[in-house]
């Protein structure tokens, strides 16, 4: 049998009635209690490694949940982490930096309601996550949700109350669950050895554009943050007004060397910015990038993963363009 390491964080699967509404609050070890069918796929040993709603994730604890798993890598054959549903896309993201090339399976899991609710999702994903976690074609970063495997960077969370509440965006889901059985559409390769990151820059912003803006928002950001993204409208238009504000804005992070990345609030298909003007008259230089294929919560959390390692711009220009776990599907 596979052994599993299960990294508990909180998150409405652990949560209990408060006063106040609901509230992490399970340990690890309830949650496997509850779901005894798990010990006969797997042995599994369990670590609270937090106990917070995924509302009050940082970069410091996504670091901590990868050091967990670093120390604890040689001892195991895959890890499952139950997390709140809020946050997941991005800590499955910045996992997907974090430990790059992982030959062994890292799931995260979750649930819509508490597993103690009598109408919970919570009891099927643990074991739906577990029998991802146990077959031995799985590897890297991956959201098991509602019997669907996504791949880490490909998530998003699209609604607030039903089970299906994760797509995979603009990629293919890599396997069902179905009856503890694992279909699987895709395999995921390894290439080289497992690699392990320690460093994030928590000072990045993402801003949503809205009719009318003033771009002088841009220049109160840039007195705190390291690096900026920018969800443009549709395939990556930035408004103009006539006065050429924004440009003016993006110049000036440009100026004190600090990247500004444009996105599009469009889930899906990504953002051309060279399709129309209002695109292609808003770039400015080395320190503008484009996300293109990549979800927001990706692109912010691999500036963060990138400005931890470097700040130098040709730099960031590199690793913001080289693909991570298929994050870039396509540049135009």
């Amino acid at each position: 049998m596979k052994h599993i390491l299960l990294v508990a964080t909180g998150g409405t699967i652990a949560s209990e009635q408060s006063e106040n509404g609901l509230v992490p609050g399970i340990s690890a070890r309830h949650l496997l209690e509850s779901v005894p069918e798990i010990g006969e796929l797997c042995h599994v040993d369990a670590v609270q490694a937090m106990n917070l709603d995924s509302t009050d994730m940082t970069p410091e604890r996504w670091l901590h949940i990868a050091a967990r798993i670093r120390e604890a890598y040689a001892q195991y054959d895959g890890f499952v982490i139950t997390h709140g549903t809020d946050t997941m896309a991005y800590t499955a993201a910045a996992l997907s930096y974090l430990i790059q090339n992982a030959d062994k399976p890292v799931v995260l899991t979750g649930a819509q309601r508490s597993i103690f609710a009598q109408d919970t999702d919570a009891r099927r994903n643990m074991m739906d996550a577990f029998a991802y976690a146990c077959e031995d074609d799985s590897s890297g970063v991956t959201i098991v949700f509602d019997g669907k495997a996504i791949l880490g960077t490909r998530a998003r969370k699209l609604r607030t109350r039903s089970r299906n509440a994760f797509e995979s965006i603009d990629y293919p889901p890599l396997a069902q669950v179905r009856d503890g059985k694992v279909l699987r559409f895709i395999r995921m390769e390894c290439h080289g050895p497992v690699q392990f990151s320690d460093c994030m820059e928590d000072k990045v912003a993402m801003v949503k554009l809205v009719p009318g803006m003033d771009a002088r928002i841009l220049a109160d950001l840039r007195r705190y943050c390291r690096g900026l993204v920018v969800e443009g409208f549709g395939v990556g238009g930035v408004p103009d007004y006539g006065d050429g504000a924004f440009r003016q804005a993006f110049s000036r992070w440009a100026q004190e060397q600090k990247p500004v990345v444009m996105t599009t609030q469009v889930p899906y298909e990504g953002s051309d910015m060279a399709l129309y003007e209002v695109g292609r008259r808003a770039q400015t230089g080395e320190s503008f990038l484009e996300a293109y294929t990549m979800t927001s919560e990706a692109t912010v959390v691999k500036l963060m993963w990138i400005l931890g390692q470097t700040r130098a711009l040709p730099e960031i220009r590199r690793m913001f363009y080289t693909p991570i776990a298929h994050d870039l599907l396509w540049m135009a």
